[in-house]
């Protein structure tokens, strides 16, 4: 069992994110996928040399495909709730919210952002804010949650999230590091709320669904995230998820070739994404 000083370590593949998508803003060709002049800035000075480094290996195969999945999810995700908005939408609740930046580029003045995590990574976040000089928007409430010992409904409430109103919820990055109990809790909630709810998330096949050129990546990956104290946990093929989204009524599942063919056609460079692990789904009430 990991010390109570592990525990409250803000999350590593929570900056790899980040690293990520402020690589894309700096290394790749217009048009860039997700326009995001935050990512470079809240990483500040402290973060530079990891941002430099990145540059040594940013055209190799397994650079351009993390990198595409990390872009490619999060226009997803704006994306549809830019959709949700012009019906009505007026809250976004970011679960597993990292570094994302969005609450600091929103473009919908009256949309109010909650960004969900753990509270060793929100105040390293709100660090990395004041260091790096940016504001926070008055539109954003952080919501510190130890799934531990609190709940999520609990703690969003606290926050000022009205449960009684139309809400989309992101849920990038996340769902592969959960519990099956988390998962389930944590959409059986969201399942509470009115019609014109929604949410978005990620999603990967498990081992023995992938294709056997594709294992010795996932092999790799899976290595790498166990070592830092991440460990995969949680994978659905199409059928086993499609039986767990029974409370939706509108349901968009797209793989990589539908993701490039959306997102990716026709660029200068060789960002795209690779392989058949890694899919977006959108579900509606």
């Amino acid at each position: 069992m990991e010390s109570m000083q592990e525990a409250a370590k803000p999350s590593r593949t929570a900056l790899g994110v980040a690293i990520r998508r402020a690589s894309h803003q700096l290394y790749d060709s217009p048009p860039l996928v997700l326009e995001d002049p935050i990512a470079v800035r809240i990483l500040g000075e402290d973060y530079r040399p990891a941002l430099e480094e990145a540059a040594a290996s940013i055209h190799e195969r397994s650079s351009l495909g993390m990198r595409a999945w990390v872009v490619a999810r999060n226009r997803y995700a704006e994306d549809k709730l830019a959709q949700a908005v012009n019906l009505g939408v007026r809250q976004y609740v970011l679960l597993g919210a990292g570094l994302d930046t969005f609450a600091h580029r929103n473009p919908h003045p009256d949309v109010r952002v909650f960004e969900v995590d753990h509270p060793a990574t929100q105040h390293w976040k709100r660090e990395l804010l004041g260091s790096s000089g940016l504001q926070e928007s008055p539109n954003l409430h952080f919501v510190s949650v130890d799934f531990e010992r609190q709940s999520l409904a609990s703690q969003l409430e606290n926050s000022g999230l009205d449960c009684k109103a139309p809400t989309v919820f992101a849920w990038l990055g996340v769902v592969l590091y959960l519990t099956y109990p988390a998962f389930r809790s944590t959409l059986d909630f969201i399942a509470t709320f009115p019609e014109g709810s929604g949410f978005i998330m990620d999603y990967a096949f498990p081992r023995e669904a992938l294709p056997p050129d594709e294992v010795e990546a996932r092999d790799a990956l899976a290595a790498r995230v166990q070592s830092i104290g991440e460990p995969f946990q949680l994978f659905f093929t199409k059928e086993e998820i499609a039986t767990e989204l029974t409370d939706f009524q509108t349901v968009e599942d797209l793989g990589a070739t539908e993701l490039n063919a959306r997102y990716f056609a026709h660029r200068t460079d060789r960002l795209n994404l690779r392989g058949r692990s890694g899919r977006l789904l959108s579900a509606w009430r």
